[in-house]
Formats: C-alpha cells, structure tokens, sequence
C-alpha cells in the first residue's frame, strides 16, 4: 500500500487544485496502482505541527511520509512517483 497524503488547509485554491490533481492521476493509473494508494488529507489547522513545519508551502504531497512536493503538483511527476512505489513495493 502507498499512502499519499495531502497536506493543505479549507478554503485553500492551490490544495483544491492539488486534490484534482491527485483524483485525475488516480484516475488514469492502472486499476491495480490506483487501488493500493490510500489517500489521506491533513489539514495545518487541526495540527501545530504540520502548522509549523508547512504553513507556507502548502499544498504539500507526501508519499509514503517523503515530501514528494509542495505548491503545485505536477500530473506526470505524480504519476510517475505512484508507479515507481508500486514497483518497489512488488519487487
């Protein structure tokens, strides 16, 4: 399983453009992929923490706990980090 995890805030353009993002990527993965990422959403209000340590680069994307990216997420950068945890994780 690959967890992704999104870390934003409500009313936050740039992490509702992330969250598409991320839905159009999974979309387009290959049914196998796209069933073993669980998907979770933070959020920096709810978390001191994630408040201190990403309040100015959100959105974040972590995959497997690893900053992936923060402020913009690109689909092919995405897709291609999703595929290449699920190699690794069938290898």
């Amino acid at each position: 399983m690959t967890a992704l995890t999104l870390i934003g805030k409500p009313d936050c353009h740039l992490c509702d453009v992330a969250r598409d993002v991320i839905d159009q990527v999974l979309a387009e993965l290959p049914d196998d992929v796209a069933d073993a990422v669980e998907v979770r959403e933070a959020s920096i209000q709810d978390d001191p923490a994630l408040f201190d340590q990403w309040w100015e680069k959100i959105p974040v994307v972590l995959i497997d706990d690893r900053l992936h990216g923060h402020w913009r997420v690109a689909p092919d950068r995405l897709r291609a980090a999703l595929l290449d945890a699920a190699a690794t994780q069938t290898a």
